[in-house]
């Protein structure tokens, strides 16, 4: 790939893109990962409404197939920023979220987050999270 090209990353093992953004972009040596939600990447369908850890791991393993896609993996993330609808989640992410990481970052070097609670646009998304990778 060029350096200074912009590539869009494609996967069916994600939730497809609304039309006006892609899953990740890839340009050099970075790997930006498009917000993903708890949709199921075969049918689109939200899943397990009213539970933010499971839709944490859902969300995770979303993010995860845009990096695998895009030539990365959990262990090139420097960043995940996680939008919760309701501050009331955050103990039951953080432990989801934390559980996905140890499986899945072998160097035990975890990415920076931020967390945020914010309107999401669909109400049955609790939990919405992006990333940053870096390859090479």
């Amino acid at each position: 790939m060029s350096e200074t090209t912009k590539h869009a990353v494609r996967t069916e093992d994600a939730p497809a893109p609304a039309f006006t953004f892609s899953q990740g972009v890839r340009r050099g040596g970075l790997l930006q990962v498009s917000g993903q939600g708890p949709q199921d990447p075969a049918t689109g369908e939200y899943l397990h409404p009213g539970d933010v850890a499971a839709q944490t791991t859902r969300t995770l393993q979303n993010v995860r197939a845009v990096l695998l896609a895009g030539g990365a993996d959990v262990e090139d993330l420097v960043s995940l920023r996680v939008y919760l609808a309701s501050r009331d989640d955050f103990a039951a992410m953080n432990e989801a979220y934390g559980a996905f990481l140890a499986e899945h970052c072998p160097s035990g070097v975890l990415p920076c987050r931020t967390t945020v609670v914010v309107g999401l646009p669909r109400e049955e998304m609790l939990v919405e999270i992006d990333g940053l990778a870096v390859l090479g």
